[in-house]
């Protein structure tokens, strides 16, 4: 499941970036990326592999090219993008489930 959420975030992170110049587009791709991470169940291979993926694509494509351009513009939809991304990632990592401490393992007996 965790390569299957890692392809689609990936996927999704370059159409995101292909199309984030037009306003109409970049207000599809951010709420559609975002309702697709909420479906998705919280945990490392679901949730987090996509927003990796997601986030993965976006930073690897706001590095500079050979050519000495960008693929994302100093423009506000590109900063708006980056910013999207930083958030998603972040919102990937607070929903992640507790670790559970105190199995009955290591707890101590009651006398």
């Amino acid at each position: 499941m965790a390569t299957a959420c890692l392809v689609l975030g990936s996927v999704l992170g370059l159409s995101s970036v292909a199309l984030h110049q037009r306003w109409w587009a970049l207000l599809l791709a951010l709420p559609a990326t975002a309702a697709e991470a909420y479906a998705l169940p919280r945990g490392w291979w679901a949730r987090v592999a996509f927003a990796f993926g997601w986030v993965g694509m976006v930073g690897y494509l706001a590095n500079p090219r050979r050519e000495g351009d960008y693929v994302i513009a100093d423009d506000p939809q590109g900063y708006i993008l980056l910013a999207f991304a930083v958030a998603l990632a972040i919102g990937a990592m607070v929903t992640l489930r507790p670790v559970r401490r105190g199995s009955r393992a290591t707890e101590e007996p009651s006398s």
